[in-house]
């Protein structure tokens, strides 16, 4: 995988901010910000008359080894960043994490949250990678007449909470009661989003606290082919470090 980030920042700026940050990957200078017109990400929320006014929304665009944007993750506020930890797992793949193994009910769970340290607005997920045991499904969220699976976080000042991403569902025909339920049978994540708060409130919130602890319930029932069993509730925790954002500019 390669990295490249494109700024209406002059390359001095770039340069110097890349020095101080110890940045290896390119940062590529797009002074009149013409190349963020022509892809159609200009932030128009700022005034021609305003000297911040030529930097885009912020996002990221992900490209295969043939050029094509295969996908892309933007936010309309630019206070609000994704993280490249979360993007790689929204698109499927596996990040350098410490994880919490966690063997509940019919369902092994692997806890972790894509980033370690985060700063005001920083968009990161809070993510289970779950197995249900042999023979054993957990039903989906869209299941009626059962327990479907929920992860519920406990709101917090300072925290932001984002939608859950649910993968989709495999059908399961269960013979004695001749029904079909959307169902979980092989390994299966579950993903959801939070954010650091970066508004004022949610900044005086966290004054002086460098560590900020989640805690959350996964609720789910599970079955076999004969047996569906008493519907669980798992608590979980994610500790990430609090960073300030680094709001040195470089002298253009």
């Amino acid at each position: 995988m390669e990295l490249a980030v494109v700024t209406y920042d002059p390359r001095p700026v770039l340069a110097e901010f890349a020095a101080r940050r110890g940045i290896t990957f390119p940062l590529l200078s797009d002074q009149g910000s013409r190349t963020i017109k022509r892809y159609g990400i200009l932030n128009t929320t700022v005034p021609e008359t305003n000297p911040s006014h030529g930097y885009p929304f912020p996002g990221t665009f992900v490209l295969d080894r043939a050029g094509a944007v295969t996908a892309r993750f933007f936010e309309e506020e630019y206070q609000e960043r994704n993280t490249i930890s979360r993007v790689l797992v929204r698109l499927g793949g596996r990040v350098d994490a410490t994880a919490t193994k966690i063997s509940a009910p019919q369902l092994d769970i692997t806890s972790y949250a894509t980033d370690a340290a985060v700063a005001p607005g920083t968009r990161f997920s809070l993510v289970l990678d779950n197995t249900p045991g042999p023979k054993i499904h957990v039903y989906a969220p869209t299941v009626k007449g059962y327990k479907p699976i929920a992860l519920n976080l406990a709101a917090q000042s300072g925290l932001v909470l984002r939608e859950a991403h649910y993968p989709a569902a495999e059908e399961y025909f269960f013979e004695p009661l001749q029904e079909h339920v959307p169902v979980y049978q092989r390994p299966f994540r579950v993903v959801q989003d939070v954010m650091i708060d970066p508004s004022r409130a949610g900044q005086a919130a966290l004054v002086g606290k460098t560590h900020l602890t989640i805690t959350g319930i996964l609720n789910y029932q599970a079955c076999d082919d004969r047996i569906c069993y008493m519907p669980q509730s798992v608590p979980l925790t994610w500790t990430v470090a609090l960073r300030p954002l680094d709001r040195e500019r470089g002298k253009r």
